[in-house]
């Protein structure tokens, strides 16, 4: 079993909730004063992250990954649960949703990626991840960090919350994270832009304005599938840290709205 907290009282509606790389359950404690008076929060640990154990994975391994928070959350007695993820934790949550349509009452995404198309893409990506897959073997952690919190999806961050994840994040393992990195690839997930057409469930996705590369991704795919997008103003690819009240605001809206 993964890792995982509760917040909130079990006879509300349970919403799952799941971080993303290089993050645990705790990246979610801004959102939680509020989504928990509503809702049954749960807070996955991924594995090889915060308190999970390290899986031994074949690549691509998303849907054990989804397998396992679903088996978690099921040795909880809940059967039906929303479900919000954020990156990779939105790209886990697809795989979820796919497997375990009947089980979700409604699926939210945070600057997840659907899934690449072209194979020129998918290996452009492949050769980017397995350059940070060798940083993350050979650097301490903090230098493997501090690199990576300077890739362009990031450029919101100010120096100081720039160097408070570098800290905080720190504490990671680097074994562990490399145990799930390659394997949940975007570079071999298959392409689920149309999983939103394809279950009963309303899927609803949240973009901040300032990340242009995921607000475009964000819009083209909600004119191809029934995908419902939220636009966050003054906020990157982390929106629930950068617009906290707002995202809890339309999040909490489109939840309650959700027949339960």
């Amino acid at each position: 079993m993964l890792a995982l907290t509760c917040h909130g009282n079990k006879i509300k509606p349970a919403l799952v909730m799941i971080h993303g790389f290089l993050g645990s359950g705790a990246d979610w404690a801004s959102v939680l004063p509020e989504l928990s008076k509503h809702f049954y929060c749960i807070c996955i640990d991924l594995p090889g992250h915060g308190d999970s154990p390290a899986l031994t994975l074949d690549t691509p391994g998303l849907y054990r990954v989804a397998t396992q928070v679903h088996q978690s959350i099921s040795a909880l007695d809940i059967n039906r649960y929303h479900l919000l993820g954020y990156s990779l934790g939105g790209r886990i949550s697809l795989h979820i949703a796919r497997q375990y349509s009947e089980q979700i009452l409604s699926l939210h995404l945070e600057s997840a990626h659907p899934g690449l198309t072209c194979s020129r893409d998918r290996q452009a990506r492949l050769s980017n991840d397995e350059m940070w897959n060798a940083r993350l073997a050979c650097q301490n952690m903090h230098k493997f960090l501090n690199a990576w919190y300077q890739q362009g999806v990031f450029s919101e961050l100010s120096e100081s919350k720039r160097q408070a994840l570098v800290e905080t994040r720190s504490k990671n393992c680097a074994q562990g994270l490399q145990s799930i990195y390659l394997a949940t690839s975007l570079a071999v997930q298959e392409d689920l832009s149309q999983l939103p057409n394809q279950i009963p469930t309303p899927c609803h996705y949240y973009v901040g304005k300032n990340d242009s590369k995921f607000l475009a991704l964000a819009l083209d795919w909600q004119h191809k599938s029934q995908l419902t997008v939220h636009q966050f103003e003054q906020a990157g690819h982390n929106v629930h840290l950068a617009a906290t009240d707002k995202f809890c605001q339309q999040l909490i809206l489109q939840l309650t709205e959700t027949p339960q």
